[in-house]
């Protein structure tokens, strides 16, 4: 088993100012207007220290709304002992509400139903969270429950995000939240 080699501090704070400057760009404007000129002005680097970390502006958004993917699965297993099958945990109505600032890059990045790169990059880590911890406890079919879950979240996100669900973000993360519950005791 090798170990990752930890990552150069200058490189880490280069892609951490690219993703401010996207964010900040994308607060203004759709990501299709964002220009890579116009982000590394605002970033303070020169064009071609952001093609040495990114091949594109798509990848540098995906990368800026990683944090996503890591909130919200957290936000589904912020839950100890035996989980409430109606009422979602207060983070996941957190996680729901906090998209605000950013929904509209969001929705560029995560198409309806789920899909897009961010949609496969939080379908690819909730996918491996929740088939790790059915495989730690020991339950059935682990690998389809994890990959309905999966789905089924990123879905409803994604549908949400584009308007073709309605609700106040307290209401789809209960409404999602029994959908996963009846899943994984579906098994």
């Amino acid at each position: 088993m090798s170990r990752a080699e930890p990552e150069d501090p200058r490189a880490a704070r280069t892609r951490a100012r690219l993703r401010a400057a996207l964010l900040e760009e994308c607060a203004e404007r759709p990501l299709e207007e964002v220009g890579v000129a116009a982000l590394v002005r605002r970033a303070g680097i020169g064009r071609a220290t952001f093609y040495v970390h990114y091949p594109d502006l798509e990848a540098l958004a995906v990368d800026a709304c990683a944090d996503v993917v890591r909130e919200a699965v957290e936000a589904l297993h912020a839950w100890q002992g035996r989980p409430d099958p109606v009422r979602a945990p207060a983070a996941l109505a957190g996680f729901f509400a906090s998209l605000t600032p950013h929904a509209v890059l969001y929705r560029t990045l995560l198409a309806p139903g789920g899909g897009g790169p961010l949609g496969r990059v939080l379908h690819r880590d909730l996918r491996a969270y929740s088939l790790r911890e059915r495989e730690r406890a020991g339950a059935a079919d682990a690998p389809l429950v994890a990959s309905a879950v999966a789905a089924t979240f990123a879905g409803v996100l994604a549908d949400w995000l584009h308007g073709d669900l309605d609700g106040t973000p307290e209401e789809i993360a209960d409404q999602v939240w029994q959908l996963l519950v009846v899943l994984h005791a579906s098994r």
